[in-house]
C-alpha cells in the first residue's frame, strides 16, 4: 500500500497530500485484481468502496473514470461532443475534428500526455486517453487526423466491473465574461444536440462489448467479444493503417468536419493571404476575401455549421490563443489589427497539397472580386426610454429593454385591452388614459386629446422610444447600435481647376472594405481612388475617385452588392445622360 501511494503521488504530482490519503486510504480495504484482454496482455486493477480507481499497464498507472469523477483536475482535459462517446466506448480513438476548441485554448500537452476527455457542458471526465500529439501539432495540424488514443471509458466493461453509476454533472469552469458568454450559447446549442442517454439497460450498449476476465482468486472467466479500452489504444495504434483512418475520419459528423475545415482555411489564409501591409483588416473581409479563398475545391465554409455558430466567436478563441488581435475601431464594426506570424501554431500549418504559396498574394487579388458579397440583414429596433416606461413595465420591460416593431405593436394592443381602453363606440380609436397621456401627448395637447388611432397611437408610440438598429453580417453574430442606420453617403465635391470628385462614406459599417471598393472602381473606370480620414473623425475612412461617377457606384453597390436602394443616400446626384452638342 505504502509503495502504491509513492507510485500515484509520482505519477499524479497534482494530488495533495490530504488527496492523496483520500485515494489510497490506509484503513479501508483495497483489493488488487488482474483481467486479461481477449489477447492475453495482462492488466492490474487496484478496487476501493467496490469501484476501479486504478489500473496498470507495463508498470505504468491509470486513473479510471470513477477516480476521476472525485478528482476531476487530476489530467489536463479535452471535451467533444455527446453523441461522440458512443463511438469511443465502441472502440474507436478519439479524432481531432471531434475535439471542441474552448474560448480559452485548448492546455498545453505534449505527445504521449495522459489526458482526460469531457462531453461539452460537464467537467466529468468520460474518458482517458494518451495524446498522439502535442498542442501546437494538433493546431498545426488543421485539427485532423487522431489526437488521442483512448485507454479507458465510461460504458465500457472495465467501467461495469464497479457500482454502474453515471458521471455526476460539473460545471465547466468559467474564467472571464467572454468564455461565460461562449458557454451559455454552447449550453444552448447542446439542448439541440441528440442527448446520450446513461441507462444501463444492456440492451442499449449491447455494442459496448465484453472483456475476458480472470480474477486472482476465482477461476470464473467471461468469454469477450471486444478488448478493454487500454488494450484498443495498444492494439489500434499498432495495427491502424491508412485506410482505417481514412474511415474514421469519414464517420465524423459535419459539424466536426466544419469545424477542421475551419481551422484549416484560418490558418492558410494566415500564413499565406495576409500581410502586415493590410492590416487593419475587417474581419468579414478576412472571411470573405481570404478564408474563403483558402477553402478546398468541391468543399464550401460555412460558419453556422460548425461548433462556433459565429464567426466572432471563433476569433475570440483564437485570440485567447494571442495568435492575433481583433478590435472594434469603429462602431460596430471589428477588424484584425495584429497578427502574430511567429506563434507556433502558424509557423507549424502546412499549406495543404494543391496551393501554391508562392501565388498566394497574386491569388488573393484575383479572389477579392470573385468571392460574394454577403448584404447585412439590418432590423430596426427600439429601446424603452425613462419616458416611456409606465406604458411598458405591465409586460415586464425595464429601461433598456430592445423590443422589434412588432413586439412594441403586440405589447401596445395588449396594453389597450387589459385595461379597457378600445372606445365602444368606434373601435378605431382608443381612449387615452393617464399612463397613455403622460407617455404620447405633448404638454399642449394633453387637455384637448382624449382619443386617438390605432395608426396615430403606434406611430407615436416608436418615436418616443429609443431608436436602434440591429446589423448581422454574414456568418457573424448581430450586432445592435444606438441611433437610426446610417445610409452609404455619396457626394460629389469641386475641386481645384473645376475639378469634380466622387466622395462615399460609411462603407463600413455595411461589411464592405473601402480600400477593397476603391480599387475595384479604380480598375473600372480608369480614374485614381484614394482613401482619405472622414474629417472630424478618428478611425473611420471614406473612398475618394475623381469625377462624378455615382453611375458607376449605383451598378456596383444596387446591382453587384445588392444593397438596398434605402441604404444609400446620393444616387440623384447621378450626372444626367444626354447627347453631347
Amino acid at each position: 500500500r505504502r509503495k502504491l501511494r509513492t507510485d500515484v503521488a509520482a505519477a499524479f504530482p497534482n494530488l495533495s497530500a490530504e488527496q492523496l490519503t483520500e485515494f489510497i486510504p490506509n484503513k479501508e480495504e483495497l483489493n488488487v485484481i488482474k483481467i486479461y484482454c481477449h489477447k492475453g496482455e495482462a492488466v492490474t486493477v487496484y478496487m476501493n468502496n467496490r469501484n476501479p480507481i486504478l489500473f496498470e499497464i507495463e508498470k505504468a498507472l491509470y486513473p479510471t473514470v470513477y477516480a476521476l469523477w472525485v478528482y476531476p483536475d487530476l489530467l489536463p482535459a479535452f471535451s467533444t461532443w455527446p453523441p461522440v462517446l458512443q463511438k469511443l466506448a465502441g472502440g474507436a480513438d478519439l479524432m481531432l475534428p471531434g475535439v471542441v476548441v474552448p474560448s480559452s485554448g485548448f492546455p498545453q500537452v505534449e505527445r504521449g500526455t495522459l489526458c482526460a476527455v469531457t462531453l461539452l457542458g460537464n467537467r466529468a471526465p468520460v474518458a482517458v486517453a494518451v495524446a498522439t500529439m502535442s498542442t501546437a501539432e494538433m493546431l498545426a495540424a488543421g485539427m485532423k487526423g487522431k489526437g488521442f488514443a483512448v485507454l479507458h471509458t465510461y460504458l465500457d466493461h472495465l467501467w461495469e466491473y464497479g457500482d454502474k453509476s453515471y458521471p455526476p454533472t460539473l460545471a465547466p469552469l468559467v474564467t472571464d465574461a467572454a468564455e461565460k458568454e461562449s458557454a451559455e450559447d454552447e449550453e444552448e446549442m447542446e439542448g439541440k444536440e441528440p442527448v446520450i442517454s446513461f441507462s444501463t439497460d444492456p440492451l442499449q450498449h449491447a455494442d459496448v462489448g465484453d472483456l475476458s476476465l480472470k480474477e486472482r482468486d476465482s477461476c470464473a472467466t467471461q468469454m469477450g467479444r471486444e478488448e478493454l479500452g487500454e488494450d484498443r489504444a495498444a492494439g489500434t495504434a499498432e495495427d491502424a493503417n491508412a485506410e482505417g483512418q481514412q474511415e474514421a475520419e469519414d464517420s465524423r459528423t459535419p459539424q466536426e468536419q466544419m469545424d477542421a475545415l475551419l481551422n484549416q482555411c484560418f490558418f492558410h489564409a494566415l500564413k499565406c493571404k495576409v500581410k502586415k501591409s493590410d492590416l487593419p483588416l475587417l474581419t468579414s473581409t478576412f472571411l470573405r476575401s481570404h478564408m474563403f479563398s483558402c477553402c478546398p475545391a468541391g468543399q464550401q465554409l460555412d460558419i453556422k455549421k460548425s461548433s462556433y455558430k459565429k464567426f466572432s466567436k471563433f476569433l475570440q478563441c483564437m485570440q485567447h490563443q494571442k495568435i492575433l488581435q481583433v478590435k472594434e475601431l469603429n462602431k460596430g464594426v471589428e477588424s484584425i489589427v495584429e497578427v502574430d506570424w511567429k506563434h507556433p501554431d502558424v509557423k507549424a500549418f502546412a499549406v495543404p497539397e494543391g496551393f501554391s504559396s508562392a501565388s498566394s498574394a497574386q491569388d488573393s487579388k484575383s479572389e477579392d472580386r470573385e468571392q460574394v458579397y454577403h448584404a447585412p440583414e439590418i432590423i430596426p429596433l427600439y429601446g424603452v426610454s425613462t419616458k416611456m416606461i409606465p406604458l411598458f413595465q405591465e409586460s415586464g420591460h425595464r429601461k433598456g429593454s430592445i423590443l422589434s416593431s412588432s413586439e412594441v405593436r403586440n405589447i401596445i394592443i395588449n396594453y389597450v385591452k387589459t385595461n379597457e381602453l378600445v372606445d365602444e363606440a368606434n373601435k378605431n380609436f382608443v381612449k387615452v388614459n393617464a399612463v397613455l397621456c403622460d407617455c404620447l401627448l405633448d404638454k399642449s395637447e394633453q387637455d384637448e386629446i382624449s382619443n386617438l388611432k390605432w395608426d396615430d397611437l403606434l406611430s407615436r408610440c416608436l418615436e418616443r422610444l429609443q431608436p436602434l438598429h440591429q446589423v448581422t453580417f454574414f456568418g457573424q453574430e448581430p450586432i445592435v447600435r444606438k441611433g437610426n442606420v446610417e445610409p452609404i453617403d455619396i457626394t460629389v465635391a469641386q475641386r481645384s481647376s473645376n475639378k469634380k470628385v466622387t466622395i462615399v462614406k460609411n462603407l463600413e459599417l455595411y461589411g464592405l472594405d473601402p480600400q477593397c471598393v476603391a480599387n475595384i472602381l479604380q480598375q473600372k473606370v480608369q480614374a485614381s481612388a484614394t482613401i482619405t480620414p472622414v474629417p472630424g473623425t478618428k478611425d473611420r475612412v471614406q473612398v475618394q475617385i475623381q469625377g462624378n461617377q455615382i453611375h458607376h457606384l449605383a451598378k456596383m453597390l444596387l446591382e453587384e452588392y445588392q444593397l438596398p436602394r434605402k441604404y444609400i443616400q446620393g444616387l440623384e446626384k447621378a450626372p444626367k445622360l444626354g447627347r453631347k452638342k
